[in-house]
């Protein structure tokens, strides 16, 4: 037989463009349109629907920049159309090519009961199936005009990105209002030939049932009139049935479908739109669930259903019959899909404490899984945290984005920094927008990397992103899909369900340790530092607020103020979502999220201080409050007293015109252009600065990404630097103890002041950046000398080590990593630490000198600040103030001590003596993270603490207070049902971790 396949391939895309698709709705009428734009924000629904509109056609331009417009579509279903089905077609003005990033709707009835949303993809609104013929119809869609920040040019610096800037010329042209009758024959056939013909294109051009779908197709084309498809649809189906009946080989690959719509609950646009976009997804899919009876659909982020729940009543009521019926399915159990490299460790376990509860409380649903799928990477510390909630498995899709490196697994067990190991899927289709492409379902079957041990994977489907979530056409072919020889099986499922089978058919995958890297994405550890700084610091308060609360609670009667630390909990954990945290979202949002966090810390400053008073009470004693978890000059941690005395720090100048400062402990050399030449540790004579070398040293790189600006630092930004050796003062600080440094470049301007608290073992680095540089990298150097092959970054509940060679691709590509509060360097009898109170990202390089002694210099370089322009093009203009410390002769134990310490500076308040602390741990490497009072209001004291050293320890807790007993629990402070009460003794219990290991516990009060 002669060759004919690529005729007959062309002659299928042809007649389904322009034939068959377009008969799909083969006679229409034009709706009556009117409006009403909202003059500023959105405004509550009965305020749209009642509002004044003006009669407008299609073809007019609408929608200023984030703008709301209310549609009013009236009509009348034609008499000749009784016993068709009719639908209305409304497009906004969409781009089919672009759903989830454009103008959205959601359609109401008259009486404000919603219908469901209007997306690119998606622009149908059912009126009857069948009608009578003669009904009145008439709609109200609330209409978003979302500008499209990433434009036919992604990554142009645009002015849209927030509302003061964006302007108000109208984005978007209303391109259709109609009735139109579907023919859902026609439409049927629209899908067979799709999913067949895309199965064609992905099987061996020499397979047998190639061949047999192409015979089929043509018999179908050539039954079908072209000036009569609908007339001829069914004939053409007949033709297709055969080859659409044959059954899957027992060895098909077996894809779970969860239905889905990752949205983002701030990046390309701000969190009020966000709120919108749940609620039409949320109609959209609980619409989709009434006319699919097979259709299964989850969604993730606690905040999003709380949303729906707070704005949209209505919707509210849908989605908890759905999710009644066990189709409608809360996934992830965490409060947002944050990012999980840079909060801290209680953030981290409040993200799972409060998503979780939510579902409890509103559902009785507990989440075993975390569902992650667009987070940019995992911290070594996760899988203790996902145990320690109750949860046993993870998702995530975001590492297959790796630029250098492919992971080795799909299905594996995931270990953590304390061996805790998790469940762990990667789907193989390689997105988390899966629509049912025939490409997309032959990738997850070649892509899948565990063959011949598992044949399970888990396909995310639906439009996300901005949302939208599954198309009754991704349904439609999943249900050709279920079993079709060529295929791999497709059946919708929960994600629990895909977890349990996953698991019974693989039970022991192979074991992944250590973080889950991601080659991608390495400068969200820098942009937007006032974002990063504002989460920072709101973590630390937050452990003040609770730590002094709870302590005035139990001594003095103090009302603990349980709703406003829930509440202002659950505003950091939003704003820790993984476009807001790492500095990826427009300007909007970052505006926005400033503003939160000030008004964060006046609140929160505000409970510490009247906690803190109550404790004082009257008085004239100097107290020094500690919140640390380590005593500090002579205070105990949580506790108050006088300070001890800390001798002194000395200033003298040196004949170069440099400086030295003299603690005692430490003698620091600052040459005259402010650089620092010599960190000497006095009780060993160990210099801490390379050879040659200074510390101190502000570097300057050129910084434009191939592409993906706020989010990228590529590799080669390291091939030019500016050493910024100019100084335009280098004078004694005010407090004759320090040096003060001021230096200008470009067109910024930075100040720094070195010094050397008294009776502490640390260089103080104060750095304040007047920032007006574009697509710069700026990073603080120390170059040390110190040989070592790997380094400590703190992470969550602990610190992950790190490699400073690059032997292989895989140490190479980690050239930008995230620390928490300390990176530490040891060689086996000194080490370095350099402690941080607000940045994350960094790097350590290593470098054998060839001249002089041969020794190897170790630079380890805090990343400061960056200047993307998109999707920001002002990111991080103006000033900023950063502090770090070099703590020289440093254990781990060190790092950790000054890491605290660094972040949660003294406070002073006069009272009348000491305060004791409401819990005391007595071993240094046993961290307390949490005291705070039990979430349930029943006056128990919570406990959250964990081995911080990376050793065994055993350890006596003891409690300020009376005990009547004590529990140990997991994360949402629930009894461990398999674990037996501690024994208490006089207020006292005896502790033993192993390294890492998090432990909360619970002390019922007497």
């Amino acid at each position: 037989m002669h060759d004919d396949r690529t005729l007959v391939e062309a002659r299928l895309r042809r007649v389904l463009d322009e034939r068959i698709r377009p008969a799909v709705h083969p006679e229409s009428v034009p709706l009556e349109v009117a409006v009403w734009h909202a003059p500023g924000e959105p405004v509550p629904v009965a305020e749209g629907l009642a509002a004044d509109v003006e009669p407008v056609t299609v073809g007019s331009r609408w929608g200023a920049p984030w703008g709301t417009s209310w549609f009013r579509v009236t009509g009348t279903v034609p008499a000749e159309w009784a016993g068709k089905t009719v639908e209305a077609i409304l497009d906004l003005g969409f781009d089919e090519n672009m759903p989830g990033f454009q103008c959205e709707g959601l359609v109401y009835r008259p009486d404000g009961t919603p219908v469901k949303g209007l997306n690119p993809r998606n622009q149908w609104v059912r009126i009857g199936a069948p009608v009578q013929g003669g009904e009145e119809v008439r709609l109200h869609v609330e209409a978003a005009s979302n500008p499209v920040v990433m434009g036919p040019r992604p990554f142009t610096p645009t002015p849209l990105g927030d509302l003061e800037t964006a302007g108000r010329d109208p984005q978007y042209t209303l391109t259709r209002m109609d009735l139109a009758v579907l023919d859902e024959t026609v439409w049927h056939l629209v899908t067979d030939l799709e999913v067949l013909g895309e199965l064609m294109a992905e099987l061996p051009v020499d397979s047998p049932r190639r061949w047999e779908i192409l015979r089929a197709a043509e018999r179908a084309l050539d039954a079908l009139d072209l000036q009569d498809v609908g007339g001829t649809a069914e004939r053409a189906r007949a033709c297709l049935a055969d080859v659409l009946a044959a059954p899957a080989v027992p060895s098909a690959h077996r894809i779970s479908a969860v239905g889905h719509a990752h949205i983002d609950s701030a990046w390309l646009w701000p969190l009020r739109e966000t709120v919108r976009k749940v609620a039409r997804t949320a109609a959209n899919m609980t619409a989709l669930l009434d006319d699919e009876p097979d259709f299964v659909f989850a969604m993730s982020q606690a905040q999003q259903w709380a949303w729906v729940k707070e704005h949209r009543p209505e919707v509210w009521a849908r989605v908890k019959k759905a999710v009644a019926d066990g189709r409608f399915v809360p996934a992830g159990g965490m409060w947002v899909e944050s990012d999980t490299n840079m909060p801290g460790s209680e953030a981290m376990a409040r993200q799972f404490v409060h998503g979780k509860r939510f579902f409890l409380d509103e559902f009785g649903v507990d989440n075993d899984e975390a569902w992650l799928p667009d987070t940019f990477g995992f911290a070594a510390g996760l899988p203790q945290i996902i145990r320690a909630a109750g949860s046993r498995y993870l998702l995530t899709q975001k590492i297959s984005w790796s630029r250098t490196n492919s992971f080795p697994h799909h299905t594996f067990r995931w270990e953590g920094i304390d061996g805790t190991r998790i469940y762990t899927h990667f789907p193989p289709v390689d997105t988390y927008n899966c629509s049912m492409r025939g490409a997309e379902i032959a990738h997850a079957v070649r892509n899948f990397k565990d063959k011949g041990t598992a044949r399970h994977s888990l396909a995310p489907t639906g439009w996300g992103d901005g949302g939208g979530g599954t198309t009754r056409e991704m349904v439609a072919k999943a249900a050709r899909l279920r079993d079709l020889e060529g295929s791999a099986t497709v059946t919708w499922e929960t994600p629990s369900a895909f977890f349990a089978k996953a698991e019974a058919e693989n039970p022991e995958p192979p074991v992944w340790v250590g973080e889950l890297y991601l080659e991608l994405h390495r400068a969200t550890l820098t942009s937007q530092a006032g974002t990063k700084q504002g989460n920072r610091r709101s973590e630390h308060l937050l452990r003040e607020a609770e730590l002094w609360a709870a302590t005035a609670a139990v001594r003095t009667g103090f009302p603990y103020p349980y709703a406003d630390l829930d509440r202002i909990w659950k505003t950091v954990l939003l704003h820790q979502f993984h476009d807001i945290l790492p500095g990826s979202s427009i300007a909007w949002v970052h505006r926005e999220a400033r503003a939160t966090y000030a008004r964060i810390a006046d609140e929160l400053n505000g409970i510490v201080d009247a906690a803190q008073r109550a404790l004082a009470g009257e008085g004239t004693v100097p107290l020094l409050f500690n919140a640390a978890p380590h005593t500090r000059a002579g205070v105990p941690a949580g506790g108050a007293r006088p300070a001890e005395a800390s001798g002194r720090t000395t200033h003298a100048g040196r004949p170069d015109g440099g400086h030295v400062l003299d603690s005692g402990l430490l003698r620091i050399g600052v040459d005259p252009r402010g650089l620092v030449d010599s960190v000497l540790d006095l009780a060993t004579g160990r210099e801490t600065i390379a050879p040659g070398r200074t510390g101190n040293l502000l570097q300057l790189h050129q910084d434009l990404p191939n592409m993906w600006d706020a989010w990228d630092v590529d590799e080669f930004y390291r091939n030019t630097v500016t050493d910024l050796t100019d100084a335009d003062e280098v004078t004694p600080g005010d407090d004759g103890a320090s040096v003060r440094i001021v230096r200008t470049f470009g067109g910024s301007r930075v100040t720094q002041l070195l010094s050397l608290p008294p009776g502490e073992k640390r260089l103080v680095v104060d750095t304040e950046v007047d920032w007006h540089e574009t697509e710069k990298f700026l990073k603080l150097a120390f170059p040390l000398d110190l040989h070592t092959d790997r380094y400590a970054s703190e992470t969550q509940f602990g610190h992950f080590f790190r490699p400073t060679h690059t032997n292989t691709s895989w140490e190479a590509a980690k050239f930008e990593a995230c620390n928490h509060r300390f990176v530490h360097l040891q060689e086996p009898d000194w080490g370095v630490a350099l402690v941080n109170d607000g940045t994350y990202g960094h790097d350590v390089t290593r470098a054998v000198r060839t001249d002089g002694d041969g020794g190897t210099t170790t630079t380890v370089r805090a990343s400061l600040l960056r200047a993307p322009r998109f999707p920001d093009p002002e990111t991080d203009q103006g000033v900023h103030r950063f502090r770090h410390a070099l703590v020289p002769g440093a254990s781990i134990g060190d790092a950790v001590r000054e890491g605290w310490r660094i972040n949660l500076p003294e406070r002073r308040l006069d009272g009348a003596g000491e305060v004791t602390p409401l819990v005391t741990v007595d071993r240094d490497s046993v961290v307390v993270t949490a005291v705070k009072l039990a979430d349930d209001g029943s006056g128990d004291v919570v406990v959250r603490f964990h081995e911080a050293h990376g050793a065994r320890a055993r350890a006596t807790l003891t409690a300020g207070f009376p005990l009547a007993g004590a529990e140990v629990t997991d994360l949402l402070e629930r009894p461990l049902a398999d674990t037996a009460p501690p024994a208490v003794d006089d207020g006292r219990i005896a502790v033993a971790l192993r390294p890492f290991e998090l432990r909360t516990l619970r002390l019922k009060r007497a």
